[in-house]
């Protein structure tokens, strides 16, 4: 028998969470048809030995709401082995919308995720109103990864409220009705699930807080009865959880009112570094109670990426800075090596009442230094006044020399969650608890400030082969919980498993040489935008729908990603070792 493609030999880690084992995968058409010793040839072959064979990874966190809409390239993502995304999250999107509100949307997604107003405002082509035909526009469109989109609640209450919405006013019984049945029509059109934000970190890029965050109880829960009213669909929080027992009852509540899969953000702030461990008993216990609820938690800090380069430096507030801020990064690199300049830069201080500017991009103790290899569990040698002591210097000043490194693309790095005492213990008890999940990527979004697109490669870099600074994880854990836990929580049955019948999204990986690379900064979105991206050396190749989209870490050309309407099931029946 002759197969499309068969992996012949590697260590197949086949996302049940069960033990590996060597063998080989045979696929056709687009389907995995055969594990174990493959007896057939296949019109191509890949030779896997000594190398890990995956699922392809599924995260159910990304921003690629506007990024969908002019380019088939799910990057940085679908760089590092992912090859289904959930976009949507967080409440912020583009539909449904009305002509008048499209600078409304972009300014709220420019303001929550980091995406200039001109890269969306020339690369949205706004040819849909209505949900329905935003997933129409997006189904006509060819990918690296398969795509899933999330109803959001900021669009779809200032879609029925206007300014109302925009306010922030509350929602009236009619209004909660018009919701309720939009979410329904979304749901039904194919919408994966529906997204809201509860923090006050969601601001539009004015200041404003986004639309939702006063949202009543009785608005979510109504909009989420509209979800479980199309008999699908999931359901994705983001809240600050001031008082997490108090937020997670009210989760609570919507989850038996309505019956459908809640996940919400989970991480530690230094205002409350044990904080998290409240929300995350809450979420346990639910669970623990037959409730579908689960947290979604991150391999590393959530950190931000400081440069010339990028859209925050240590010295963004400074005036003397603000002085050359807006000329080109060429000229703004000469002045600063300059002499007299330097002199100026260094003696100024920051003038704002932005706590975050003035106080955070002043924290050298908690500023590392961002080289090769890239380290996000950073001991604190590495902080900038760690450096600066060794270097007789300023902290200032050795975030101006090593910033100036590269020919001025030098980054810094600023874990502002989960790095409150210096280590990742916090995210290793997060990604071992059965109530959790892994996710808050943000692929697609923060593009000059955060670039965790690559959390899946982090899994297997630091958390399986590198970290010497606690306990390591299981590879089958890691693999099962990015893989088929991912792909079942949104309903995905069809993907996660290498088995028979299943869809032939893998991965081969050389792991002993699998590798992140160090940030860099591309100018490829529209309008020419700027973009944090990171590579990765190590894979030697995704698979999807059964074609291979990448090669040694290079697209390519192969798009067998499509839009994704709702639940899938496999097309042969589960197999026992699940």
């Amino acid at each position: 028998m002759t197969h499309d493609l068969v992996l012949r030999g590697g260590t197949i880690i086949d996302g049940t969470g069960g033990e590996s084992f060597e063998g080989d995968v045979a696929v056709s058409k687009g389907m995995i048809t055969e594990v174990g010793k493959v007896s057939g040839r296949g019109i191509e072959e890949i030779d896997a030995r000594g190398q890990i064979v995956t699922p392809g990874f599924v995260d159910v966190h990304t921003h690629y709401d506007g990024q969908a809409t002019w380019t088939g390239s799910i990057s940085p993502s679908s760089l590092h082995g992912v090859t289904t995304v959930v976009m949507g999250n967080c409440g912020v999107g583009f539909a449904p919308c009305k002509p008048e509100d499209h600078g409304r949307l972009i300014r709220l997604m420019e303001g929550v995720e980091d995406i200039p107003f001109p890269v969306l405002a020339e690369g949205l082509p706004w040819n849909w109103e209505s949900f329905p035909d935003y997933l129409d526009s997006l189904s006509n469109g060819q990918f690296d990864a398969d795509i899933c989109a999330q109803l959001p609640h900021a669009a779809l209450r200032v879609y029925v409220m206007g300014e109302r919405g925009a306010n922030r006013e509350p929602a009236t019984e009619d209004d909660i009705r018009q919701m309720r049945a939009l979410a329904t029509e979304a749901i039904r059109a194919g919408a994966i699930g529906f997204s809201t934000s509860r923090t006050l970190n969601h601001r539009t890029s004015d200041g404003q807080p986004t639309p939702t965050l006063t949202a009543s109880e009785a608005e979510l829960t109504g909009i989420s009865q509209g979800v479980a009213d199309a008999g699908r669909g999931v359901l994705q929080f983001v809240s600050d959880f001031d008082d997490p027992e108090k937020e997670a009852a009210m989760l609570r509540r919507i989850v038996e009112a309505s019956g459908r899969p809640l996940s919400v953000s989970l991480a530690q702030a230094d205002i409350a570094p044990e904080g998290w461990r409240r929300l995350l008993g809450a979420i346990e216990q639910a669970a623990e109670d037959g409730l579908p609820m689960r947290a979604q938690v991150a391999p590393r800090p959530v950190g931000v990426l400081l440069g010339f380069e990028l859209t925050l430096n240590p010295f963004s507030a400074c005036p003397v800075y603000r002085e050359i801020a807006n000329l080109p990064f060429e000229e703004r690199i000469k002045l600063l090596r300059t002499e007299d300049f330097r002199k100026r830069l260094l003696a100024d201080a920051p003038d704002t009442d932005n706590p975050f500017l003035k106080v955070m991009l002043r924290s050298f103790g908690k500023i590392f230094q961002l080289d090769d290899p890239v380290d996000y569990e950073p001991t604190p040698d590495r902080t900038l006044e760690a450096i600066a002591a060794r270097r007789g210097i300023s902290p200032e000043e050795a975030a101006l020399d090593l910033m100036l490194e590269r020919n001025g693309h030098g980054m810094l790095y600023l874990p502002f969650l989960n790095y409150s005492g210096g280590s990742l213990d916090p995210s290793y008890e997060m990604m071992l608890s059965p109530a959790t999940l892994p996710g808050l990527s943000d692929g697609g979004a923060h593009v000059g400030m955060i670039c965790d697109g690559s959390f899946t490669t982090t899994m297997l870099t630091h958390w399986v082969r590198d970290r010497t600074r606690g306990p390591r994880i299981p590879i089958e854990h890691i693999v099962h919980r990015q893989t088929r836990a991912t792909a079942q929580w949104i309903g995905l049955n069809d993907r996660g498993l290498v088995a028979p019948g299943y869809r032939a999204d893998l991965n081969v990986i050389d792991l002993t040489n699998l590798k992140l690379h160090l940030p860099r900064v591309d100018y490829d979105l529209p309008a020419g935008g700027r973009r944090l991206m990171q590579t990765a050396s190590g894979y030697t190749a995704t698979i999807l729908n059964g074609q291979i989209t990448h090669r040694d870490g290079d697209p390519t050309g192969a798009r067998p990603g499509r839009l994704l309407r709702g639940a899938r099931e496999p097309q042969s029946t589960a197999i026992a070792a699940e």
